[in-house]
């Protein structure tokens, strides 16, 4: 799972040939939610938003690299 960034004991990351709807995990020492790229939306675990909060606002600045590295690890012909 290729880690794209890292907020201290937080990282984003995303797994090769995973499910859709595109998305992208965000796992802390105690907790891991699956966030959809389109919306930002956490639509799978649990986690205070303060734990998630850089993590989301990083992704909101880019969502463009996001989808471009779904593409790369998911979309493969």
């Amino acid at each position: 799972m290729p880690t794209i960034q890292r907020f201290g004991a937080v990282k984003l990351c995303m797994y090769a040939d995973d499910h859709h709807p595109p998305h992208f995990h965000v796992v802390g020492p105690d907790f891991q939610v699956l966030v959809r790229i389109a919306d930002l939306d956490v639509f799978a675990g649990e986690a205070r938003p303060n734990q998630i909060a850089a993590a989301l606002a990083w992704a909101g600045v880019n969502r463009e690299v996001l989808m471009r590295k779904w593409v790369e690890l998911n979309e493969r012909g």
